[in-house]
């Protein structure tokens, strides 16, 4: 490696997140939860490499992992164990609190405001426990 070259390490450019099928995740976080599908390559062999981001978000992406065993299986809505696995910061939370519920995502309490912004979690199509926040 050239000593003199640096990397820039900024922010996380990606967490992947175990899926149990593509076509239905990109359904779900896309269509339902109005997210972007940023790319979608097929690898052959059954594999894809399937980014999605929420709308406006230039640097952090989701890339969907479709399960490919028993144990990644058994990691599908429950990779954080049990914990909210995502935040996803809103900038208007009646909104997406409404279209997310209707999309299919059931919210685990009440939205409660908080020092810090105006937040709920809830759980997606797949389990994963998300925090939707509107930060004040």
């Amino acid at each position: 490696m050239d000593t003199g070259a640096r990397l820039k390490m900024s922010h996380i450019a990606g967490v992947t997140l175990v899926v149990p099928d593509y076509d239905e995740a990109i359904t779900h976080y896309c269509t339902g939860l109005g997210f972007d599908l940023i790319e979608d390559t097929d690898l052959g062999g059954g594999k894809r490499w399937v980014l999605i981001a929420p709308k406006g978000s230039s640097e952090t992406r989701l890339l969907l992992g479709k399960a490919s065993n028993e144990g990644q299986r058994a990691a599908i809505g429950n990779q954080a164990g049990g914990r909210v696995f995502l935040i996803l910061f809103t900038d208007d939370f009646a909104r997406d609190h409404e279209r997310f519920g209707a999309a299919g995502a059931v919210f685990t309490e009440t939205p409660r405001h908080e020092t810090y912004g105006t937040v709920a979690v809830f759980r997606d199509k797949f389990g994963n426990l998300w925090d939707l926040l509107e930060p004040k």
